[in-house]
């Protein structure tokens, strides 16, 4: 990524409309298009849900998600999904997106997301996706962007208002504070039998089990802050406003009407309409405001907030001076507020800190401390003091935490009893850790601390889920779902022969907080989490995890395109059978492209691509990384220079006899081929495949040799690496040897070996370096008899029988 300001390198695109428009979808599908891309998203949340898409298209082996807290980073990622603020600025990416630009005039977040607008540039793509109202501001500060209006691909419509009795189902209630939430979905589950609850201060893992219980149909309301008003993809019919002002955090104002539409908007999701209105408590929204709604017509921004990126750090009071830096351009507004600017000026005026902060190292590491967030949003003092410790721990001695002060303040935290308050505090003070373990530097061992902060939240975030549900989920409404209880213990012989123990338990009949049990949200957690090496896939497409059949993959529309079926589906709930299918999805994504080779040909085919480079990318594809010379001969010819150095740098080798990717003729790339060949085969594969180097021609079939990775050459059939690897022998100069040792290795009788050779233009019997010798000279000596001293015997004859044999 580049950070030169408004930078000409690429070409900008303004995506601008109402929400259900469709632009994080054509921004997801335009990355991958590209070799390598970033979005930055501006919630944890979001970016989770879209981590989770883009995973299921090209599998997790390809996909990096960073936020604040949460890193999963692949061995080589590329395409990286982040929130805005931990978008990694300084690497090159070819396509680079940031969605809701509009809130660059957040107060406290704006100047983020400014930053991003006038700096954060894909190498040949840059997209930017919001609301409308940032039409001028972009136009303003980025001439050459093209500026696109995205259209709302659904109607929205006043309904009026509402009681909570009356509400149809699939609706979503919205309130602004976390006591408002709890009341309105207590009153909801005595009328309806249950709710989801969501709100910004869930954890991922526990948003996901709460979503997912909505999506599938376990329940038909949601209750939740503005949170779902940021991008959340919901199946939601109509949103209902319990409130229309809230605490912003400086003061209680009403909401203007474009938050209002951001809210009401995730109502009638693609093609299906959506209403939105008031519960009856509130009065009637203003024919002005819903007319504002509906047409998605509001007040143009014209100030976005910003802050002085180029920073003083010589000392502390010049790095304050620095950011309060006013902006040139009457485009900007400085940034009122922000917490890591009260916190930097609280702790300048700390003797101490004052002391240690007199050099330039000391100076960014104290501000890189102010940063750390205060996600528990409780006492400011409080915060304060804990970045003055952190500081003093790392500006002193070898420049690490201590572990026994870090201990104190984490242990605590794991405890998972207390209400659903208790709970949600202690998730908000987890958070602040597993930032502060993500700073590598900070600590001896990041990596068990990280591990641990993350147990911690991820234990809280189940324990949530179950409060959640246990208080606003009726028993009855989820009476039909069996329950999975797995002991956390290995099982003894006299375990029942089902692994999943399918015991038939009510929820709210097991904790799962005891130690000696798993509740289902908890074993789909760690399926969730887990990494492409924990799973086990054998050679018939079943999916095991730790030790217990998950699922099995089906016969798809073609190799590439496996299905999935879960091994026990009626034990799971409508929300853990979504989450199993969406992680298990993209483990079937990251097989096929093992079985490729590693071949990323969704960006190959994308449309800013040749038509030479995409149709070959198409066959390639098609092949699993394998096509023969005949089908790649005419795209091949087709293409330039740049395009076939870039097929090279890829893997893509143009063979003798075929064109493949160097590395989906790898034993394990070649083991995922067979598997999925025999999976759209429907039929067991061949014996011997694909570990055999060479088999009869029989045991593969003719025409399905080449599906299995093998060439027919007369009675036989090779495996396809093998044979490219002999082809290249017979045509290098000194390859003769060679040549002569994978011969010998195959084992093949003197008249298959003959015809294997001529198939592949060698020369059927003799030594081809001493035939080389006689051409050289002119004449041929006579030929020695078969067997003579000294002499070879010919390719095909059959050594001399021995004393004794027949």
């Amino acid at each position: 990524m580049n950070s030169s300001p408004s930078s000409r390198s690429s070409v900008v695109v303004a995506e601008l409309g109402p929400t259900n428009t469709g632009k994080t979808y054509r921004a997801i599908e335009r990355m991958l298009e590209h070799d390598t891309g970033m979005m930055g998203l501006p919630l944890r949340l979001l970016a989770r849900e879209v981590y989770d898409r883009v995973t299921a298209r090209v599998g997790e082996g390809r996909v990096a998600l960073m936020t604040g807290e949460e890193k999963r980073i692949p061995p080589r990622p590329d395409y990286w999904i982040c929130t805005v603020e931990a978008m990694p600025t300084d690497k090159p990416v070819d396509f680079l997106a940031v969605d809701e630009i509009q809130l660059a005039a957040h107060r406290e977040r704006g100047h983020v997301f400014t930053d991003r607008l006038l700096h954060a540039r894909g190498r040949k793509e840059t997209w930017f996706l919001g609301a409308d109202t940032m039409r001028p501001m972009v136009h303003a500060l980025i001439p050459h962007a093209s500026v696109k209006r995205a259209t709302r691909l659904s109607q929205l419509r006043y309904s009026g208002h509402r009681s909570l009795k009356s509400l149809p189902p699939r609706s979503a209630v919205v309130a602004f504070s976390a006591d408002r939430v709890y009341e309105l979905a207590e009153t909801l589950r005595r009328l309806r039998g249950g709710v989801a609850v969501v709100l910004g201060a869930l954890s991922p893992r526990t948003r996901n089990a709460q979503v997912a219980m909505y999506q599938s149909g376990e329940v038909q309301y949601l209750v939740a802050t503005d949170a779902i008003g940021m991008g959340l993809n919901l199946d939601l019919n109509h949103v209902a406003f319990a409130g229309l002002s809230k605490f912003d955090g400086a003061e209680q104002r009403d909401l203007f009407p474009d938050e209002l539409a951001q809210i009401a908007g995730r109502a009638g999701r693609h093609l299906n309409d959506g209403s939105f209105g008031t519960l009856n408590t509130l009065p009637e929204l203003s024919p002005r405001v819903v007319s504002s709604i509906e047409s998605h017509r509001f007040p143009a921004v014209r100030s976005l907030i910003w802050r002085n990126p180029t920073l003083d750090f010589s000392s502390p009071d010049s790095l304050l001076e620095s950011l309060s830096l006013a902006p040139r351009h009457n485009a900007f507004v400085r940034v009122e507020r922000a917490d890591d600017y009260d916190a930097l000026s609280k702790l300048a005026l700390v003797p101490a800190i004052r002391e240690v902060a007199s050099s330039r190292p000391m100076v960014e590491l104290l501000w890189q401390v102010c940063q750390v967030p205060d996600f528990r949003k409780g006492l400011f003092g409080l915060h304060v003091s804990l970045l003055r410790e952190t500081f003093l721990q790392l500006s002193a001695g070898d420049g690490k935490l201590d572990p026994d002060w870090l201990s104190r303040q984490v242990s605590p935290l794991d405890d998972v009893s207390g209400d659903i308050h208790t709970l949600m505090d202690r998730l908000a003070a987890i958070r602040i850790w597993t930032y502060i373990s993500h700073r590598s530097s900070w600590l001896h061992d990041a990596e068990q601390w990280q591990e641990r902060t993350r147990h911690i939240e991820d234990a809280l975030g189940d324990a949530l889920h179950e409060r959640l549900v246990e208080r606003f989920v009726q028993r009855a409404a989820r009476r039909s779902a069996r329950r999975f209880v797995r002991a956390t213990t290995a099982p003894t012989a006299s375990s029942s022969d089902n692994p999943f123990a399918k015991l038939g338990l009510l929820l709210g009949e097991t904790s799962g907080a005891d130690g000696g049990l798993m509740t289902e949200e908890q074993f789909v957690q760690r399926v969730v989490d887990a990494t492409h090496e924990t799973f086990e896939v054998d050679a018939s497409g079943g999916i095991s995890f730790e030790g217990q059949p998950l699922a099995r993959l089906v016969r798809g529309k073609d190799r590439r395109s496996p299905q999935l079926a879960l091994a026990e589906p009626e034990v799971w709930t409508g929300g853990a059978r979504r989450q199993l299918e969406r992680r298990l999805v993209a483990l079937a994504r990251d097989l096929v492209t093992e079985a490729m080779g590693g071949f990323p040909a969704e960006s190959l085919t994308g449309a800013g691509r040749s038509a030479a480079m995409r149709g070959l990318a198409y066959r390639l594809a098609e092949g699993l990384g394998v096509i023969s010379q005949g089908e790649a001969r005419e795209q091949w010819s087709l293409m330039d220079a740049e395009d076939r150095e870039r097929l090279k740098s890829l893997g893509v080798r143009e063979g003798q006899r075929f064109l493949y990717v160097a590395e989906a003729l790898a034993p394990q790339a070649l083991e995922r081929r067979c598997m999925l060949t025999a999976l759209f085969h429907q039929r067991p594969p061949p014996k011997g495949v694909p570990r055999e180097p060479v088999l009869d021609v029989s045991g593969p079939g003719g025409g399905n040799a080449r599906a299995f990775g093998y060439e027919v050459l007369g009675t036989v059939a090779l495996r396809i690496d093998l044979v490219e690897r002999i082809s290249e022998a017979l045509r290098h100069p000194n390859g003769a040897r060679q040549v002569q040792t994978l011969m010998q290795e195959l084992q093949l009788e003197s008249s298959v070996r003959a015809r294997v050779l001529r198939a592949l233009g060698g020369q059927a019997s003799g030594d081809p370096a001493k035939r080389r010798r006689r051409r050289r000279r002119g004449k041929a000596p006579a030929a020695a008899p078969s067997g003579a001293p000294g002499q070879p015997p010919r390719a095909g004859a059959q050594p001399p029988p021995q004393r004794g044999e027949g």
